[in-house]
């Protein structure tokens, strides 16, 4: 079964989506982005959790959280239950060049659409696991429970405040992206040797690989991260700073961006300071540099010291909202919004010289898709 306009590195490619929520459908509609016909395999009645995670709900009543991961997709509805359905839900397995589920760990196999009864009838089969936290856990793969366990929560909000979640499933998106990852890799072995192989992510993985110098700090130092707000751990400044009415995102990671910063601002003796002479020091000092920085900050207006300080080349930037973030990435050329179907959403994040993602379907309605996909595996 073709996809519509099929082009892009990946058309040609069927995908079997058993996936559901946020961390496989994200994976799932990358791939379709990059040309493969990915088709959404969801249980009656309701089918995708995230159908009914509301509110928002766009205008039509459809919930914007499952309008944000679903795009370029075909939904049928099987119910693994009944003997029908089930035998269609495994001639799907049996076509299809990628499977990816997020089913509990095992949730599959009285089915029969577990890894080795699927590979066993289609051996160059992509089949990508993802869970909570490993194949051998019974924990639900919840991302409030990862950031939770994994340490995430221990690292965000304030010093002196309650740990927080990160304001998206962070963890959710991050381990889609590393499934459609292990998903190209496998295939780029399958189409090399002709046979495919069991790919598996959790988000507890993810999330230890995600927290990058923080886990590297307990490996290989024995420190405990702990929280600081706004600001980080080895720099300063790094964080956002009060100017004369509001905060500014203001950052000199190096030697060269202070030098900058210090004369922007109009104190350049901070540059014959001793204890603001390297990164070390500043970090080390940063009580005493703060009220200095914070005294020339206050003369203007955040958005005039933008100017000033984006002009010299110091890195900063007002806190905004998600609306002024999109509008600011069109105003950069980006071109953020793309409308299959007259749905908006945000483009695939990655630009191709010569094989671009196209946008050809909107996020589908349940079972929009059954007459042709029941047909097509009828064939």
């Amino acid at each position: 079964m073709a996809d519509d306009a099929p082009t892009g590195p990946l058309a040609g490619v069927v995908v079997a989506d058993f996936s559901r929520i946020l961390a496989g459908p994200y994976a799932t509609m990358l791939l379709a982005d990059l040309g493969a016909t990915v088709i959404k395999v969801e249980g009656p009645p309701l089918g995708d959790d995230t159908r009914t995670w509301t509110p928002p709900v766009a205008d039509d009543g459809t919930a914007t959280y499952y309008l944000s991961i679903n795009r370029n997709k075909r939904s049928i509805v099987l119910d693994l239950r009944d003997a029908d359905d089930l035998a269609l839900a495994r001639r799907l397995a049996g076509r299809a060049d990628v499977l990816v589920e997020n089913f509990k760990p095992g949730g599959l196999a009285r089915f029969g659409l577990d890894h080795p009864t699927v590979s066993a009838a289609n051996p160059g089969v992509v089949y990508a696991s993802i869970s909570g936290f490993g194949p051998d856990s019974g924990l639900p793969g919840y991302d409030l429970l990862a950031q939770a366990v994994s340490g995430l929560m221990s690292v965000t909000g304030e010093a002196d405040g309650p740990p927080l979640r990160a304001g998206v499933a962070a963890l959710d998106v991050m381990t889609g992206l590393h499934a459609a990852v292990a998903i190209l890799a496998a295939l780029r072995h399958r189409d090399a040797t002709g046979v495919g192989q069991l790919v598996q992510t959790n988000l507890l993985s993810a999330a230890l690989s995600g927290l990058v110098n923080h886990t590297s700090a307990v490996l290989a130092a024995g420190a405990t991260p702990r929280r600081l707000g706004n600001a980080h751990l080895s720099l300063f400044p790094y964080e956002p700073l009060p100017t004369g009415d509001g905060e500014l995102i203001v950052i000199a990671a190096n030697d060269g961006q202070f030098r900058k910063l210090a004369e922007a601002i109009g104190a350049p003796e901070l540059l014959d300071d001793p204890r603001f002479g390297s990164m070390g020091d500043r970090n080390a000092h940063r009580e005493e540099l703060r009220p200095l920085l914070l005294e020339r900050l206050a003369t203007r207006s955040a958005q005039e010291w933008f100017d000033v300080l984006s002009a010299v080349g110091v890195p900063c930037g007002p806190i905004q909202t998600v609306d002024e973030g999109l509008a600011l990435a069109d105003r950069l050329g980006l071109d953020p919004v793309v409308r299959p179907g007259g749905v908006p959403s945000v483009r695939n994040p990655v630009t191709y010289s010569a094989t671009p993602p196209t946008y050809r379907r909107p996020p589908p309605a349940l079972g929009a898709d059954d007459a042709e996909v029941r047909a097509w595996l009828a064939d």
